[in-house]
């Protein structure tokens, strides 16, 4: 559904993307993560016709991006990390306007507003002006737009930053209700508990390149299984083991209180790139 070959994009003398080489099945979820400047909204940016490339090419469902424009606008589905919605405007009006954009016709036009609108769990706030939403309303709103066309593809942007848990992990469940209904989802993201719940595989990005990509369960196995935290003065130090036995007698020898736990993206995120997430 997504592939990308060679891709390279530089502003001046920063290597944003340099030589990125991806693939993405139709109906996965999948996950780009990386620390701020790894280059993951610069890809997404190209995928989405909002950047030209340098160098190399992007495909969407057998499209060349930078090509065919108009023809892989009707394929994708975006959701940017910001607000882009027009406050003024009730949900309903949002959605009719990106409907008439896009040349839908009315009758199909007000019937998706109308199911998308009760999918999303707005049918109640429909004609309410888009200023009154909390955050997370406003992006279940976003979503709901993103998905008037009909795309195959959904590009989201850190959905979820900014929204507190329990709204955080609606959002996710309708990701999962999205992708149950065969559409292909590529994310980005800060929360690697939000990668790990959703993705069915992850790439991670740093300073333009893909250094590891495969399930979070293939690449926590890559570092280890077995975690031990030991605290150090105003740190913690984190020492990772392929077998809990080994982690057992590291703690033994250790003079501090120390945690065991299993390994988690987090630990592969620092273990490649040197940055915690959102570093």
């Amino acid at each position: 559904m997504i592939k990308i070959s060679g891709l390279c994009k530089y502003y001046k003398e920063v290597k944003a993307i340099d030589r990125l080489d991806l693939t993405v099945k139709p109906g996965e979820i999948f996950g780009l993560l990386g620390p701020n400047g790894a280059g993951k909204t610069t890809t997404i940016r190209i995928l989405t016709t909002l950047a030209r490339p340098t160098a190399g090419n992007a495909y969407i469902n057998g499209k060349e991006v930078s090509r065919k424009k108009a023809e892989v606008k009707k394929e994708i589905g975006v959701v940017s990390q910001t607000e882009n919605l027009d406050v003024e405007m009730t949900a309903r009006e949002n959605m009719e306007l990106h409907g008439r954009l896009f040349k839908i016709p009315t009758r199909e036009r007000r019937l998706q507003i109308k199911e998308l609108l009760e999918f999303v769990g707005l049918t109640e706030r429909a004609d309410t002006v888009v200023g009154r939403f909390s955050g997370g309303m406003k992006r279940r709103l976003m979503i709901a737009r993103a998905l008037m066309h009909k795309p195959r593809i959904l590009f989201l942007d850190e959905p979820t930053v900014g929204l507190d848990p329990q709204v955080r992990r609606k959002i996710w469940d309708l990701i999962r209700r999205l992708n149950g209904q065969g559409i292909t989802v590529l994310l980005t993201t800060h929360y690697i508990e939000e990668a790990e719940l959703l993705c069915h595989r992850v790439g991670i990005m740093n300073k333009g390149k893909l250094i590891a990509l495969g399930t979070p369960e293939d690449l926590k196995k890559k570092v280890g299984k077995v975690v031990v935290e030991v605290p150090n003065h105003n740190e913690t130090e984190y020492h990772v083991f392929e077998e809990r036995e080994e982690a057992l007698q590291f703690a033994a020898a250790m003079m501090h209180d120390v945690v065991i736990r299993e390994s988690n993206l987090e630990d592969v995120f620092v273990e490649l790139t040197g940055y915690k997430v959102g570093d």
